[in-house]
């Protein structure tokens, strides 16, 4: 699975967000999205285990908890991919503000000159 594809749940965004913070306890992380979306701790495993599998987070075992980490090197990957797509919306946005501009000069004047509207 692509990780925008991973990325396009809401629950599971947040989950990255808290481990981008650091290593986190399941039960930790699963508290947090349980009070947020008001979802079940298994329907939160269930987003977890969908990260895990597209290899985003790892997940390695601290006695009887599990600890939950962002993989860095897939955050650096869909950076790059996120760039690509920033230098299409750069380009696109520098010509929209030249139409803009274009369009606030050439277009006529609603008022004559003595103030009164035409």
């Amino acid at each position: 699975m692509h990780a925008l594809d991973v990325l396009g749940d809401p629950v599971r965004r947040r989950l990255v967000e808290i481990l981008a913070a650091g290593d986190r306890p399941a039960g930790e992380v699963s508290a947090v999205v349980e009070a947020e979306f008001g979802i079940s701790q298994p329907a939160v495993a269930r987003h977890l285990r969908v990260l895990r599998d597209a290899g985003t987070v790892t997940r390695r075992a601290d006695g009887p908890r599990r600890i939950y980490s962002l993989d860095r090197a897939v955050i650096e990957d869909l950076e790059s991919v996120v760039d690509r797509y920033r230098s299409l919306w750069a380009q696109r946005l520098d010509a929209l503000d030249t139409e803009i501009a274009r369009g606030v000069h050439e277009r006529p004047s609603t008022t004559d000159p003595g103030g009164d509207r035409t």
